[in-house]
Parts: structure tokens; C-alpha cells; sequence
């Protein structure tokens, strides 16, 4: 059909060939950077002061010690506890800049965590573990904005996802258990993933709703940007 884009016959489908899946996956990197470079100059965030250092530590060793606390899903992946948020949050605390870096710290510790089990090709694992984990910085994009925390939070899980379903279709296809239904064959590495990611979310959006939960993270909150407020207090006063 064409370089980027395959006819499957069988199943009377059209499907992306592998150079496809390297172009969305190029695109979607490409949008981000851009994005975040724009979105950084206009957040008047904060950058890595002592404060956002600790706290973006202790958020990084949060979510890679909680990784090793999980549940394993029937399909496969499993469900970790509340991991992901502790990277989003940063994101949200501190903006883009900061959130894509801890983000990216965090997909090197889950790399490592691995040691290398899953790792077939360089690209498959930049799709696996730093292009997915990654993504969990763009919580950054609703930095200080309204209701920020949790929109920011789903909109980076379900990024993961779409880095994980894309290298699951280029190269894990072929490990498709025999009682997935053939019919939607197409479907599988979206099921997959999107299976312990999407359980794992709305676990922890349920747990977020509780009310001495959301009033504990919004303080943590004030804590976080405490620098920030005593910062514009203080320019507001010699004005």
C-alpha cells in the first residue's frame, strides 16, 4: 500500500508497517518537545532550587520503591501502588521542565529495575521504558492550573499507554496468548496495556477523591511551592 502503511488481508484491515510506528512515535516526541519548550517559557516556575531538588527526590524514590508493591494483571503488566502519581505530581508542583526530568529519572530506575529482561532491540526499549516512563512529565502542561493534578494525571497515563501500545504492536504481537479472541486480533496491544494502566488510574483517582487524602496532597502542595509564595510576597512588598 505504502511505505508507511500496510493492507492486511486476513483480517481486512489497513495497519501501520514498522516504519509507520517509528514516524508516530517521531511525531509524538517531536510535539511534546515543542510543546513543552513553549509551554516551559511561559510557566514562571520554578527551577531545580534545593527545594524542588528534595521534594522531586522524594517523589522519584516514592514511586520506584511503591513499583515493587504490585498486582498482576490476568493479560499481563501489573498494578503498582499509586507509582505513577508520585511522578505526575511533580509535574504538576513544579511544571513541564522539571516534571519531564524527574519523569525521565524515574524511566532509567525502571529500566534498571528490569535489568534488561524485556530488552530485544534499543528502540523497543526507548518505547518500553524512557519514551513511556517519560511521559509522565507532560502532567506538567497543567501546572497551578485548576483541577491540574488530576487532569494532568490522566492525560499522562494514558500518554504511557500510547508508547507502550506502539511498541507492543511492532514488536510483541507475536506473544499473544491463544484464548485472545482472533476477531480483534488488531486490538491486543491496546488491551494489553491499557488494562493494568487504565485499573491502576482509576484506582488511584478513587483513592485521590477521599477527603483526607485531598486535603493531606493539597497541603503537601502549599508545601512544594512554599518558595514560590514567599518569593512574589516578597517582590509584591518592595513594589
Amino acid at each position: 500500500m505504502s511505505f508507511f502503511i500496510t493492507y492486511i488481508t486476513d483480517g481486512d484491515y489497513y495497519a501501520l508497517t514498522k516504519p509507520g510506528y517509528i514516524a508516530v512515535i517521531a511525531l509524538l516526541v517531536v510535539a511534546i518537545a515543542i510543546a513543552a519548550i513553549i509551554v516551559g517559557r511561559r510557566q514562571k516556575a520554578e527551577g531545580l532550587s534545593s527545594r524542588t531538588l528534595a521534594f522531586a527526590g522524594i517523589a522519584l524514590a516514592l514511586a520506584f520503591a511503591t513499583s515493587f508493591v504490585k498486582i498482576e494483571m490476568p493479560m499481563g503488566g501489573s498494578v503498582t501502588l499509586f507509582s505513577m502519581f508520585f511522578i505526575t505530581f511533580i509535574g504538576y508542583a513544579y511544571g513541564i521542565n522539571v516534571g519531564l526530568i524527574t519523569a525521565f529519572a524515574y524511566s532509567l530506575l525502571q529500566f534498571i529495575q528490569s535489568g534488561g529482561t524485556y530488552f530485544l532491540t534499543p528502540f523497543q526499549t526507548c518505547c518500553d521504558y524512557f519514551l513511556a516512563f517519560t511521559a509522565l512529565g507532560i502532567s506538567g502542561f497543567w501546572y497551578k492550573k485548576k483541577n491540574g493534578l488530576l487532569i494532568g494525571y490522566i492525560v499522562a497515563c494514558l500518554m504511557r499507554g500510547v508508547f507502550h501500545t506502539i511498541g507492543g504492536y511492532m514488536y510483541w504481537m507475536d506473544y499473544m496468548p491463544e484464548w485472545f479472541p482472533k476477531s480483534i486480533t488488531n486490538l491486543y496491544s491496546i488491551a494489553y496495556n491499557y488494562s493494568y494502566i487504565l485499573t491502576e488510574m482509576i484506582v488511584t483517582i478513587a483513592v485521590l477523591q477521599i477527603v483526607p487524602v485531598k486535603k493531606a496532597i493539597a497541603n503537601i502542595v502549599k508545601m512544594a511551592q512554599s518558595n514560590e509564595t514567599i518569593s512574589f510576597k516578597k517582590q509584591k512588598a518592595s513594589k
